[in-house]
């Protein structure tokens, strides 16, 4: 045996056995949805209709530490470092759970939440969220749909709130030593205006010519001394659901339109959404924003959490990174990377892929299409359930994300002892498997289970095994390998064109086809260095783009990847 040899099964051996037994505390990466331990909704169990979900995110810092607060979650999610999140069952809490919750972090000693899902309810507070004896303020305030609360260093508070295809957010000053007695006056800030924001149009990719736009969602930030009110449009439920801002001087404004909204936008890739969230300042300073994603395969309130990294330029405008929003990117854990995508590439995308069984028409293709909303099913959810992916040529992996759906669970509230088990195998022949990943133990819940690998692994095939699924039905909407593949990346994408039309919120970009281009982002923003907006596009050179504000101009650039890189940035193209 060479020496050789022995290193590469010494290597296997320890890949297999550190994953195997703490394959999370070895995470430095995070990966779009967030893997947490989403409730099944209780919202819809009058009709039977079963669905975990995680929407609305409010997420603030207490006493260097981070809690999140997420729609009829029945409680609410704590973390150390905002990459593992542990659920809390408080000792007090809503009984349907919080609805568009609001919280808010005064000065380290109470935090504050409102959510109450009639629309009508107390300010909550405590001291110990850990321990959640959360405590009522003597008072009610009424009519609130998706609050937000924000306390002035000067000690005035306000309320925001706003749900609505017809009213505009609004906001009621709130007398915080008189039990938050809110103020008699009503001050209405800003509506949608569709026609002249185009992403604030309703439907999937803004298409709708009827119905009319929600603005909801309100969040307040508080940065250099400007007051930034983000706002979300146009329904929780688009691929285009994303979160503007405007701007003011004081809590009460008056505001200006931030001319890069959406600030958070993510339309394209695996799933899509980045509207609804909450700005929250993490470790060394670094800004993320927390914001809802859609799923919408059992119901249009099927939703998922994703984190971005988030920025102040030197003008003061807010802007999120979407770019490779759903690839591996750094966790906020580690402080100097701030959330950068970390260059793993996807290697499974439409690759052949064989399964052990399928129910009805669930396919086996579903599973490395890039669509949460599509799904493969096994006729039966036991041991004897396994998946084989071939991606064609050897590559080195760095990690997977395993996306569990839920196809007529019946499962509704928290329930006890969910978790998900399986064992992934790897092969450069497909002849000879030895494990990768072994989670035949793990007790964990994991409906988006992501695992970085303590180190890459040169393989072909990979092969999932079930062990334990806690649904009625082994279903799974993708798994997805990232890593990099040995050959050269794209070239430079050339003949850029972008055609501004007569409405003005609309323009076609094109440009000429990149061959062994897997995919493109396309870039666009209000001046050449910021190009703040990114679309993900599998397999086309085109895209139709509805999301423009008429009285702005534009900057536009494309870049190219596939399994082994992302080509340079093409040349910059301006539209009036």
């Amino acid at each position: 045996m060479g020496l050789d040899t022995i290193k590469w099964i010494f290597q296997v051996c320890c890949l297999t056995i550190t994953a195997g037994a703490s394959v999370h505390a070895q995470n430095k990466t995070y990966c779009n949805p967030i893997d947490i331990d989403y409730t099944y909704m209780i919202y819809d169990a009058h009709k039977n209709i079963s669905y975990r979900s995680g929407a609305d995110p409010a997420v603030v810092g207490f006493k260097d530490e981070y809690y999140m607060f997420v729609t009829r979650s029945l409680g609410y999610w704590h973390s150390k470092d905002l990459h593992q999140w542990e659920f809390i069952r408080p000792q007090k809490w809503y009984f349907q759970g919080s609805n568009a919750p609001a919280a808010f972090n005064y000065k380290d000693s109470l935090l504050y939440v409102a959510g109450n899902p009639s629309g009508n309810g107390s300010i909550l507070y405590t001291a110990d969220p850990q321990k959640g004896d959360w405590r009522a303020t003597p008072s009610i305030v009424h009519g609130l749909q998706d609050p937000s609360l924000f306390i002035n260093d000067d000690e005035t508070a306000y309320l925001y709130w706003g749900s609505s295809n017809t009213y505009p957010i609004r906001v009621n000053v709130l007398d915080k030593k008189k039990r938050f007695k809110p103020s008699e006056k009503t001050h209405e800030l800003f509506k949608l205006y569709p026609e002249k924001h185009g992403w604030e149009r309703f439907g999937e990719n803004h298409s709708d010519t009827l119905l009319t736009g929600y603005i909801e969602g309100p969040w307040m930030t508080k940065h250099r001394g400007k007051y930034y009110l983000q706002y979300a449009a146009p329904g929780t439920e688009f691929n285009v659901y994303g979160d503007g801002a405007y701007i003011g001087n004081s809590p009460l404004g008056p505001f200006r339109y931030m001319p890069n909204s959406p600030f958070s936008y993510k339309p394209g890739g695996f799933i899509n959404g980045a509207g609804h969230g909450s700005t929250v300042e993490g470790p060394g300073n670094q800004f993320w924003h927390f914001a809802t994603m859609a799923l919408n395969v059992n119901i249009g309130w099927e939703r998922r959490i994703g984190m971005f990294p988030t920025f102040f330029d030197e003008e003061g405008l807010i802007y999120c990174d979407t770019r490779f929003g759903d690839y591996p990117h750094y966790s906020p854990s580690l402080k100097e990377k701030k959330g950068a995508f970390v260059g793993w590439m996807l290697l499974s995308y439409k690759k052949p892929v064989k399964v052990s069984s399928q129910h009805l028409d669930f396919g086996a293709e579903q599973l490395v299409d890039e669509n949460v909303k599509t799904f493969w099913v096994a006729e039966k959810n036991n041991t004897d359930q396994w998946i084989e992916l071939d991606l064609e040529q050897p590559a080195m992996v760095y990690s997977l994300q395993v996306n569990y759906n839920d196809y007529k669970s019946g499962m509704f509230g928290r329930l006890p002892d969910l978790y998900h088990q399986y064992i992934i195998e790897t092969s450069i022949t497909g002849k000879s498997w030895s494990t990768l990943i072994d989670k035949s133990k793990t007790k964990k819940d994991s409906p988006n289970d992501y695992v970085e690998l303590p180190s890459p692994k040169k393989l072909r095939y990979l092969r999932f095994k079930n062990v334990h699924t806690p649904t009625p039905y082994l279903s799974i909407s993708d798994i997805r390998v990232f890593g990099k593949g040995f050959g050269k990346p794209p070239k430079k994408v050339k003949k850029l064109s972008v055609l501004r039309k007569d409405d003005r919120r609309d323009a076609r970009v094109l440009w000429q086809a990149v061959p062994n281009a897997q995919g493109y982002n396309v870039f666009w923003g209000i001046a050449a260095d910021k190009l703040y907006n990114t679309w993900l596009i599998y397999d086309d050179n085109s895209l139709e783009l509805k999301s423009l504000n008429t009285d702005q101009s534009y900057y536009f650039s494309v870049e190219a990847f596939n399994e082994n890189g992302i080509s340079e940035m093409s040349e910059i193209v301006s539209v009036n």
